[in-house]
């Protein structure tokens, strides 16, 4: 089949998502919000998300029209073309705007969560649908922007002669030129994740130390004054930040396996036919998996008393069922386009979404109270806080092993599948390369669904706060605990899920700096005034395009033997260390401030016995004001960062920390996404009441509490925020590519 009617399938999915994300908001919305007390309550939560996104967004508008600028000027002198800063800004308020939905509809939902829960026939199960639902208008957001975009730029790039030339070689420009737009989406993210994790922990850390362990209030008591910045937290981090963070990783995913496709079809000296049907295939893929995840959704539903593992099997149905019609429609997809190795590329896909699920197997076996990990670390709250924090390290890098094996089989049996081998020729190597691409396109086919279960997690915990807020009563209060405690689950899935994904993007994404280094080498080799540049080790244009990937690496010198790789290799390991730090003492220095504003309110007895209320406002402008002044300098690091290795070390120097930070950061986002993910389900394991050693408000409790602190910025803020900054660092890379090419010749 003609592959240019079957890419009309790609505006078409995310038309349908959209459509289904607005259906589920509406719906949403119809659901009854309770009593005044618990509208009092949402109103307060929507209300501080709202002013914190919006002044979040002031701050992150003024860097994108600065960056802009600086893509302007570089278009100007040939080192970019002339749409990169148009492609920049679409990106960047895409992924923007998702989080913004999905947030917003995560504030109005959380309310009708509690109410559904009211219901003593079918509480669990109108709360869990409601609740999912609500977070698929995230997942569905996510995917359906994502489409829009990449169909909408590659409809103009093809169409309206911005970009010259023919064939493949045309191919190959515009999927490079579309990859900038994933650097707008990855800069928004950063801010997103940090600023949100930021604002998310110290608010939790200053409500859990004081209320929980000095004072003995359950989880959400409305005397604790950080409790509505806790909520707003929730939405601001684990919905909008998550939403941004995604957005960046799936159309990074579709746009980098695209660009190497094209390249893949050049450098074997393909028809451009060839070349349109490998560009095709994961922008349609990532259709049918929008289209098919829709209907996994409706397939989630429980019954009343269910338990734990009950809870996530009626969530796991949905994903499996929508994985396995995924798997089966790639090939479909593959075999219409007219590939011809298609089934070693479906070997690909199939491979992609097998280690997308491994992968939240081993999260949930890590993270989830139902297993041993989680137990072994309650057991040592029993000889207070420090043990909590040992065994939760211990676990958490004993975690990391399984991710990494999978990450490693999955690449090689990726490889294995589109390459037919293992033989380091070129057209083997750019195959390979396209497969490892694609794999990860298919382990994020599913995440209208997978990125649904992700944003639930918010949705009950505010669900819980607003019921223990508005005096719901204890049966109530169980199920949305019961809710709660899978969404952190979910939550920690999700996030292990979006590491998973984030290193394979981040391969393909350094694949992809290869033909965009190769693309602007030919454009300043062919500009008279850059002409003695490339009397040397590059070329001119007309030769650089017939090279292969082996002879450009050679050209630069890409190589362990080359001492520039190897700093680089330390510098990029260091800096996702540095970027933890500088986030782990941003949340330590709000969260400090947060811990006095409560003490202090709480010193009023009239405030301690419920009969003044508390100044929430002030708690959520605290967390606010942290958050704005300390997400800046984290995020600029992984702009300036690359822009720096690439002045003083050129392009092998670049290469270095891509592969640095890639290796270093997956890692340790594992590490710490898993071990927060532990203490908080070990927290909540000893609050169930369901071994000897159980009860709230004990000193095994305040442990237990303690440990949950210290794991908050490590799973909340730091490690999620480490997948985008890897794939950030290649995005700017990738963009600034030229530059990186004139640093290397000077």
């Amino acid at each position: 089949m003609d592959p240019q009617t079957l890419f009309w399938l790609v505006p078409a999915a995310s038309l349908i998502a959209l459509l289904f994300a607005a259906i589920f908001f509406f719906n949403m919305k119809k659901a009854d919000e309770g009593t005044d007390r618990m509208k009092e309550i949402a109103g307060y939560v929507r209300e501080g998300a709202m002013a914190y996104l919006k002044q979040q967004y002031k701050v992150v508008a003024i860097f994108f029209v600065i960056i802009a600028v600086v893509f302007g000027v570089m278009a100007y002198f040939g080192l970019q073309n002339n749409i990169v800063p148009v492609a920049f800004l679409t990106g960047g308020i895409f992924s923007g705007l998702a989080g913004f939905i999905g947030m917003k509809t995560a504030t109005y939902a959380s309310g009708r969560v509690a109410e559904a829960c009211r219901d003593e026939h079918d509480g669990l199960n109108r709360g869990l649908k409601l609740a999912f639902r609500s977070g698929a208008v995230l997942g569905l957001t996510v995917v359906g922007f994502g489409l829009l975009d990449i169909s909408a730029w590659y409809l103009i790039l093809d169409n309206t002669g911005l970009v010259q030339g023919e064939g493949v070689s045309k191919l190959v420009e515009i999927t490079t030129i579309m990859l900038t737009f994933g650097m707008g989406a990855s800069l928004q993210a950063l801010f997103a994740r940090v600023g949100g994790g930021i604002y998310t922990k110290a608010a939790d850390v200053g409500a859990d130390l004081v209320g929980k362990t000095e004072f003995h209030f359950n989880e959400d008591d409305p005397r604790n004054p950080a409790t509505i910045a806790d909520n707003v937290g929730d939405n601001v981090g684990d919905v909008a930040g998550m939403g941004a963070d995604l957005y960046e990783s799936y159309a990074g995913s579709i746009l980098a396996s695209a660009a190497l496709g094209a390249a893949a079809v050049a450098s074997a000296h393909g028809t451009a036919e060839q070349g349109l049907q490998m560009v095709m295939a994961p922008m349609i893929i990532g259709a049918v998996g929008a289209i098919l995840s829709v209907l996994g959704i409706f397939i989630v539903r429980t019954k009343q008393g269910a338990t734990q593992s009950q809870l996530m099997a009626a969530l796991n149905r949905g994903i499996n069922f929508s994985g396995v019609l995924i798997a089966l429609a790639a090939a479909g997809v593959l075999y219409l386009l007219g590939i011809e190795n298609w089934l070693g590329l479906w070997g690909s896909i199939v491979i992609g979404l097998v280690v997308g699920i491994l992968i939240g197997k081993v999260t949930e076996y890590y993270t989830s109270f139902e297993y041993k990990p989680v137990k072994f670390i309650a057991e040592n709250a029993t000889t207070g806080p420090a043990t909590v924090i040992i065994s939760g390290i211990g676990v958490g890098m004993i975690s990391t092993c399984w991710p990494v094996i999978f990450i490693v089989l999955g690449t090689i049996g990726a490889y294995l599948c589109a390459a037919g081998g293992l033989e380091f020729s070129s057209a083997n190597l750019s195959m390979g390369l396209y497969g490892i691409g694609i794999a990860a396109v298919g382990m994020l086919s599913t995440l209208g669904l997978t990125l649904a279960t992700d944003a639930y997690g918010p949705i009950s915990d505010n669900a819980g706060g607003n019921a223990e807020m508005s005096g719901l009563g204890e049966s109530v209060r169980s199920r949305t605990d019961a809710l709660d405690a899978l969404g952190n689950t979910t939550a920690a899935t999700g996030k292990g899920f979006a590491i998973g994904s984030a290193a394979l993007t981040a391969l393909a994404l350094l694949a992809s700096y290869i033909e965009e280094l190769k693309i602007a080498a030919g454009r300043l080799g062919d500009a008279d005034i850059t002409l003695s540049l490339f009397s040397g080790p590059v070329g001119k244009g007309a030769e650089v395009a017939t090279w292969d990937i082996a002879t450009f690496m050679s050209k630069f010198e890409v190589t362990l033997m080359n001492p520039k790789v190897l700093l680089g290799i330390f510098i990029g390991a260091m800096l996702s260390f540095l970027f933890c730090g500088l986030t782990m003492n941003a949340v330590g220095r709000a969260a400090k401030r947060m811990v006095e504003e409560v003490r202090s309110q709480l010193a009023d007895k009239d405030v301690l016995e419920g009969r003044k209320k508390a100044d929430y406002a002030r708690c959520v402008g605290i967390s606010t004001q942290g958050a704005q002044r300390e997400m800046i300098i984290p995020s600029l690091i992984a702009v300036v960062v690359p822009i720096l290795t690439g002045l003083f070390m050129g392009v092998a120097g670049v290469f270095g920390l891509l592969a640095g930070g890639l290796a270093g950061g997956f890692v340790l986002a594992v590490f710490m996404a898993n071990s927060g993910g532990a203490w908080d389900n070990a927290k909540k394991f000893i609050e169930t009441g369901d071994a000897p050693f159980c009860g709230k408000h004990t000193p095994i409790h305040d442990a237990s509490v303690v440990g949950d602190t210290v794991g908050d910025p490590f799973k909340d803020t730091s490690g999620p925020s480490l997948n985008i900054l890897i794939k950030l660092m290649s995005m700017v890379s990738i963009v600034t590519a030229g530059l990186n090419i004139v640093f290397s010749l000077l």
